[in-house]
């Protein structure tokens, strides 16, 4: 069973990860078809069950909140978390890692593409989906590590179980989140 602090935790990171994503709450995002945004808010909420289970495994253990939490400030804490997630994940993606991975990337995708493509255009999908799951990871996973008491049960056979099922419903969070991005009209 999850603590309030935690179930607040989770609350928090369904608003921020569209903070994240979108820089607004996805209802905002003018798209040309509305099943994109269903299918973007039935992924994350896949994930979101992932990263409780996770939250549970790891005995997720935030600081204990003593102060009424309304909307107002939830909102407040969401979009200024999403923006330490997307600060960071723009330090990491600059890395040498980050440089690295995304090349790695690209390369795969241009031997899959073939010659006709468009590279420039490849490069910044590349950099933005890097940003994005960095951005997420940061959010989801890189605060509760901080705030559990034994986050070593990750190592566990259900542990990497869901570490897959996580990158898997992020990957296509990310992906469903530049389909509406790039189906736009903002």
């Amino acid at each position: 069973m999850l603590s309030k602090e935690s179930k607040l935790r989770v609350l928090e990171n369904f608003y921020a990860i569209d903070y994240t994503l979108f820089g607004k709450r996805v209802e905002g995002v003018d798209v040309c078809c509305p099943a994109f945004i269903e299918e973007f808010l039935s992924i994350k909420g896949a994930l979101l069950s992932v990263v409780i289970e996770m939250y549970k495994l790891m005995n997720h253990a935030p600081k204990t909140i003593t102060e009424k939490v309304d909307r107002k400030k939830l909102m407040k804490k969401s979009r200024a978390v999403a923006t330490e997630a997307r600060s960071v994940a723009k330090t990491l993606v600059s890395s040498k890692k980050g440089i690295s991975s995304v090349k790695s990337r690209l390369r795969e995708d241009i031997e899959k593409s073939g010659k006709n493509v468009n590279i420039e255009r490849l490069v910044q999908e590349n950099i933005r989906r890097k940003a994005f799951s960095l951005a997420v990871d940061s959010l989801l996973i890189g605060k509760a590590l901080k705030e559990s008491k034994s986050y070593k049960n990750l190592n566990s056979w259900s542990g990497r179980l869901m570490e897959d099922a996580y990158k898997i419903l992020r990957d296509q969070m990310v992906d469903s989140a530049m389909t509406i991005l790039d189906n736009g009209s903002n």
